[in-house]
């Protein structure tokens, strides 16, 4: 069994990637962390606990940041409806997260079992860069960490040039980026390209015909809408279930590359967009391998072989 720890902030496509991870046979996971970000930290955690209710488990949910380190809080919900999955009128109340702090279960899972967690976060790095100022030897302990975060070719999706959960706490991001951590980034331009689902590839997952199935399709309609009308995509993008699947089949990435990434924090006009260094110009060793090309068809494969389960 490979040890998962998922930090999140529970909107339509974290509650697919969710799935993906929960009902993975060979994937353990320890413990699911949530931060604000494309909801307010509450309502992320009620559908986080939600999702895992629905996949029948018992991995506990726990509270986090409420905001990110420097900034105040601005939603997603614009994209992902005012529940963050779809309003489409799920009873998103009344369940209760694990007593304790997600950056403390952070630290304190990873000191658990050093050498053995992959880490992957679906949000703002806020709870993840809390964790490492608190406790900085915790990125030699934990030997991968995959992001969904930044744009490798400066697409953004919430400005030009920057992916929301970047944009959001560019100054945890900032952390995390020069902490050591192992780190793997997927960008909003690798759900874009290979992660897009027309209403028929949608159609095909939902016939499989089972609610995690459906779920998974119908909490994406208000997604669908925003893209029509913002990002011009032909349907309903997973940003957070491409990231997933990498994390659990790390060749669905069929071409990254190993470089220096920082990323803007001061400007108003590039706030949380990253900045790739491939020909070394900084100076600065590599701190992240950046996937830049990924397999389409085996990552939807996955998608149904995980809901057909």
């Amino acid at each position: 069994m490979r040890r998962f720890l998922i930090d999140t902030d529970t909107a339509s496509d974290d509650a697919v990637a969710l799935v993906m991870a929960l009902k993975h046979p060979d994937i353990q996971v320890e413990a699911i962390t949530l931060v604000a970000g494309n909801v307010p930290l509450e309502q992320g955690v009620q559908n986080a606990l939600y999702t895992v209710e629905l996949c029948d488990s018992q991995v506990p949910v726990y509270a986090g940041c409420a905001k990110p380190l420097m900034r105040s809080l601005h939603t997603a919900q614009d994209t992902h409806g005012t529940d963050g999955m779809g309003d489409i009128g799920l009873p998103l109340w009344g369940r209760t997260a694990a007593n304790g702090h997600a950056v403390d279960i952070i630290i304190n899972t990873v000191n658990r079992f050093p050498g053995e967690i992959t880490l992957v976060t679906l949000g703002p790095l806020t709870n993840i860069a809390v964790a490492l100022l608190k406790d900085p030897t915790l990125a030699a302990k934990i030997p991968r960490c995959v992001v969904m975060g930044g744009v490798s070719d400066y697409y953004g999706n919430v400005t030009p040039v920057a992916e929301y959960n970047l944009w959001t706490d560019p100054d945890a991001a900032k952390v995390v980026l020069e902490s050591g951590l192992p780190l793997t980034l997927v960008g909003w331009d690798i759900s874009r390209k290979y992660a897009t689902f027309t209403h028929e590839t949608a159609q095909e997952i939902r016939d499989i015909g089972n609610p995690l199935a459906e779920f998974c399709i119908d909490i994406q309609g208000a997604v669908t809408a925003f893209n029509q009308d913002v990002t011009q995509l032909p349907g309903f993008d997973l940003p957070d279930p491409i990231a997933m699947a990498i994390a659990i089949e790390p060749e669905i990435a069929t071409a990254k590359t190993n470089v220096y990434v920082t990323i803007e924090t001061q400007s108003d006009l590039c706030r949380g967009q990253i900045i790739l260094d491939p020909l070394s110009l900084f100076q600065q060793p590599p701190n992240a391998i950046v996937v830049t090309e990924a397999d389409q068809a085996r990552f939807v494969a996955l998608l149904r072989e995980l809901l057909s389960s």
